[in-house]
């Protein structure tokens, strides 16, 4: 089914998890329809994300703060920061994998919203729940494992898609934060889409005052999902 063809909803008001003392809401693709690589490649285009099978798309009214940002990869020049934390994970052997359930990735992703977002939404014990965030049935979704000789310090979710590589999900070992591993699974996404002649990597939303989700802009040049298209952002 072709997005046009879908319906959309809006969601009930609800607190805003990034800004304080704001009510968000979020323009919903129609739950019953299968989220399949074709129609979320093209949702993904249009500024949605996804929450397990879900497509979704901020729609709060008056507040217009976050926005969509993928990086157009064939263009990327990474700064001399991020150069150095690429060489510094020169020694990370990497595993794709298909998603399913790992009790080892599940630890170290408890591990990690215990230390990096402590009561946050995710911070639940519950294997059923961290599976449907990142499940989608109709979509190929990868686990990509990084490990130091054989212990694994981080994991990437990564859709496949036409549009380009979604970065949906990125969980790492708080106790490496001198590897800067977050900002290696970007870099290795990118040399990825890169490689496999993909056009984009979608980093989610990024939101200015938000520390959590501004450091979206340092990887340039990007581009912003703005009045309905994509624009160029810093280069």
């Amino acid at each position: 089914m072709s997005v046009s063809d879908l319906s959309f909803f809006l969601s009930a008001s609800h607190e805003c998890s990034y800004l304080a003392d704001r009510e968000a809401a979020s323009l919903v693709a129609d739950p019953t329809i299968r989220l399949e690589t074709k129609n979320y490649s093209d949702l993904i285009q249009l500024g949605f994300r996804r929450s397990g099978g879900m497509a979704y798309r901020p729609h709060c009214g008056a507040c217009q703060a976050c926005i969509a940002i993928r990086i157009p990869v064939i263009n990327f020049h990474p700064s001399r920061g991020q150069r150095r934390i690429w060489k510094k994970n020169s020694d990370l052997e990497l595993t794709s994998l298909p998603l399913e359930f790992h009790e080892e990735h599940y630890q170290l992703y408890q591990h990690y919203q215990s230390i990096r977002h402590t009561g946050g939404s995710m911070d639940i014990d519950d294997r059923e729940k961290y599976m449907s965030f990142f499940a989608a049935d109709g979509l190929d979704t990868r686990l990509v494992e990084f490990r130091h000789e054989g212990i694994l310090l981080c994991v990437a979710v990564i859709d496949w898609l036409p549009a380009g590589l979604s970065s949906m999900y990125t969980f790492f070992d708080p106790e490496y934060e001198n590897r800067g591993l977050g900002v290696y699974a970007i870099l290795w996404q990118i040399m990825k889409a890169q490689e496999i002649a993909l056009p984009h990597v979608y980093l989610g939303y990024w939101i200015k005052d938000c520390t959590k989700m501004s450091y979206k802009t340092r990887y340039r040049p990007y581009e912003l999902f703005v009045r309905q298209q994509w624009l160029r952002g810093y280069d």
